[in-house]
This record gives structure tokens, C-alpha cells and sequence, in this order.
């Protein structure tokens, strides 16, 4: 298996160290294309790969083409791809917002899969949905699979649509996550504790109520219930939660990501 990743900033290094590090590719075999001299530089220091500057006719010898530029530099990105890709290789794009048929249309180059992670990839423990064009066939949906599940977890979606609604979901919920836990440390200060404490409080209840929540047989609302004994503490935020439309307006929030996913696709 040989590999070329066009951008590789954290999202596109995270892919390679994932493949790395399950040896589901050497690295002489990992072709790291990287435009920007300085993290060009850092990236052969650390001896990540074969690290280049320019796309060139090296591309046409890998097995998967990784994109995983910003949206707004795809269209030279595109231009000097288009020339040395061959019949048979796959082209994974990781950008946010750029639909397969335009991907089709920019590279005229039918296979291609479009994959939306999201940030704790970096640690491979991220959510990877992913959907292809109708060209790709199941061998290579199942390599596409295996590759992104090194860094975390894949889901295969028929329908390329609802990865605008995976970009509101689990693309941008790392940063949902992060506002939950700022704001319940920001009124733990508000109360009394100093911030160190007051985010050990809160981050040490974050990870043993995942970790609740995987093992528990119970659903998500008994679990609730279990902590919100009638009359109590719980119950008085719960109740000022829902006067308040917390649940409600992070909802609202979420479509809304997934209305500007779909604004930026067109």
C-alpha cells in the first residue's frame, strides 16, 4: 500500500501517524505533500514520511490520494492533481464542504470517497463518517474503511447528504463538548473555587459519566433520573435547564452548523 497526503497539517497528520503506527504503511511508502517551507521542514526532521513540496508524477505510483488541504485552496490543489492520477487509485478527500460530484467534475477522476472527522483523530479516538461516489466498489469501500478506522471509528453512509448533518453532529461536536465543560467551570470560579480545581471537579465528572453512560444498561434518560432525585439538586438545574431552552437551543445550534455545512457545499 502506498499513500500520498496533499496538506499535512494536524488533520492530515493524524491520518499518517495513525497509519504508522498499525503499519498499514511504510513510510517510505507514505508520500507527505506539504506546500509551507517551515512545516515542510519539521516534517523531514521528524522523518514522517517522504516529504515534498510540489505535486508531481510521484502521485501516480500510491494507492490512495488523501486531501486534506483547506477548502480554499482546493482549486490549485486540483489543477495539478488531475494530471498524474491514473485508473485505479482512490481519492480520499477530508475537506469540509466540497461535494463528490464537484470533486468529479474539479479532478475529472470518477473515484473518489468523501470522509467528515472530527478533531480526537489526532489521538485516534475520532468519529469518521464517510460516503463514496457510485464508481468506488466495495473492496475499495472496505480498504477506505480500514484505513480510517486506525483512527478511531468509520461509519459508511449511503447517502452523501447526511454528511452535512455529520458536520453539525460529530464534525463540530469536539467544540460543543468543550463549551459544555467551560461553561460548568466557569461557574464553579463563579462560585467559589479556584479554576484549577473547579476543572478537575468538572473533567474527572465528564470522564466517569462517559464512561457510566458506556457500561450502564440503562438509557440516557434513566441515568438522569438516577442523579435526579425528586425535590433535589439535579432536578432544580434540569428545571432551570429547560426554562432557560439549554436543550433546545444546543439542538438549534447543531441544525445550524448543518445549514452552513450545506451553504458551503454549493
Amino acid at each position: 500500500m502506498k499513500i500520498a497526503i496533499i496538506g499535512c497539517g494536524n488533520m492530515g497528520m493524524a491520518f499518517a501517524n495513525s497509519f504508522i503506527q498499525y503499519n498499514l504503511v511504510k513510510k517510505e511508502d507514505l508520500l507527505l505533500i506539504e506546500k509551507n517551507k517551515e512545516r515542510g521542514d519539521i516534517l523531514q526532521e521528524q522523518k514522517a514520511g517522504v516529504v515534498v513540496d510540489t505535486i508531481s508524477e510521484k502521485i501516480s505510483f500510491v494507492n490512495l490520494v488523501i486531501l486534506s488541504v483547506k477548502p480554499q485552496d482546493y482549486p490549485s490543489v486540483s489543477d495539478e492533481l488531475k494530471r498524474f492520477l491514473r485508473p485505479g487509485q482512490l481519492v480520499l478527500s477530508i475537506m469540509a464542504g466540497i461535494p463528490i460530484k464537484k470533486l468529479q467534475d474539479s479532478l475529472a477522476y470518477p473515484l473518489i470517497i468523501r470522509a467528515m472527522p472530527n478533531t480526537p483523530a489526532l489521538l485516534g479516538m475520532g468519529m469518521t463518517a464517510f460516503a463514496c461516489a457510485p464508481e468506488v466498489g466495495l473492496s475499495d469501500i472496505r480498504l477506505a474503511e480500514n484505513l480510517i478506522n486506525s483512527t478511531g471509528r468509520a461509519v459508511f453512509l449511503e447517502e452523501e447528504s447526511l454528511l452535512d448533518a455529520v458536520t453539525g453532529l460529530s464534525g463540530s461536536g469536539p467544540a460543543y463538548f468543550f463549551y459544555l465543560i467551560k461553561n460548568m467551570i466557569d461557574a464553579g470560579v463563579a462560585m467559589g473555587f479556584d479554576p484549577s480545581m473547579s476543572a478537575l471537579l468538572v473533567k474527572q465528572t465528564m470522564l466517569g459519566s462517559y464512561h457510566l453512560m458506556q457500561t450502564s444498561d440503562k438509557s440516557l434518560d434513566e441515568l438522569i433520573q438516577a442523579v435526579a432525585s425528586k425535590g433535589g439538586t439535579t432536578e432544580a438545574a434540569l428545571k432551570t435547564f429547560a426554562e432557560k431552552g439549554v436543550g433546545y437551543g444546543l439542538q438549534k445550534g447543531i441544525f445550524a452548523a448543518r445549514d452552513r455545512a450545506v451553504e458551503l457545499a454549493k
